[in-house]
């Protein structure tokens, strides 16, 4: 699979996954301050951003894209970067292809499998008629009704983009992410050996992904692995406090 991606700086390669709804764009203004000592690699992964959409959305399938990218980029080894579904992706790499990590950094995600959380967002976008849409403020008065938190609201409606006959369309595949949420998107990571790298795990304060009572299990797959905690962030920690995201991984990279 060909992975849509934005490369930029030298040095060292690292590659950054975005999460579920996400793009590549998300991670833009970290990636600009990374690039100053960092080859940075932007993925859009499968169902996201300019990427193939196609039926089968799984880590195993994403990890899979990943090592292809690898090949592609003709890239040995590399930092890589993952937050949330993004970081599970990373984690589920690390552990099928642990030679080719050389460090490892998860934002706000664990290894364990996670309860539905997004279902007013896809019932919500399921509601919404692509074809009864002529500007982007009519999808938004539809997300306003049922989705009450304005960067939510925000982060979908970047993906709405306008076609050259006038429609609208998803830049994510809505129907293969439904259709996979419950059964992968949920999913644990799991590997038949843990990573040894370097592993660092970064939590927003005012998020619930990681959990005090979880680091346990993720030691036990993750074993040489420490746990930051950003104040004032929640989920979306890169967007919250990025300034602390850069330091964050350059001072985790750098020893």
């Amino acid at each position: 699979m060909l992975l849509n991606y934005l490369h930029s700086g030298s040095g060292k390669p690292l590659i950054i996954l975005h999460g579920l709804f996400g793009m590549l764009d998300n991670w833009k203004s970290v990636g600009k301050e990374l690039e100053k000592k960092y080859a940075v690699y932007l993925v859009d992964q499968r169902n996201h951003g300019r990427s193939p959409q196609v039926p089968e959305h799984s880590y195993k399938a994403m990890a899979a894209d990943l090592a292809e990218f690898f090949e592609q980029q003709h890239l040995s080894s590399a930092y890589l970067l993952g937050h949330s579904m993004g970081g599970k992706t990373a984690m589920q790499f690390a552990l099928d292809h642990s030679s080719k990590v050389d460090k490892l950094i998860v934002v706000d995600m664990g290894i364990r499998r996670y309860g539905a959380g997004h279902d007013a967002i896809f019932e919500t976008l399921n509601a919404i008629d692509l074809k009864e849409i002529h500007y982007r403020s009519d999808a938004e008065k539809i997300l306003l009704e049922n989705i009450n938190d304005f960067g939510t609201r925000q982060f979908i409606l970047k993906n709405l983009v306008r076609q050259q006959d006038g429609s609208y369309t998803w830049r994510f595949n809505l129907e293969a992410l439904d259709k996979n949420y419950e059964s992968e998107i949920l999913a644990p990571v799991d590997g038949d050996h843990p990573y040894t790298g370097p592993t660092l795990f970064i939590r927003g304060q005012n998020s619930g992904y990681i959990l005090n009572e979880d680091w346990d299990g993720i030691q036990q797959l993750f074993p040489n692995s420490k746990l930051m905690t950003v104040k004032n962030a929640g989920h979306w920690v890169h967007a919250d406090q990025p300034a602390e995201i850069v330091r964050l991984t350059n001072d985790f990279l750098a020893t």
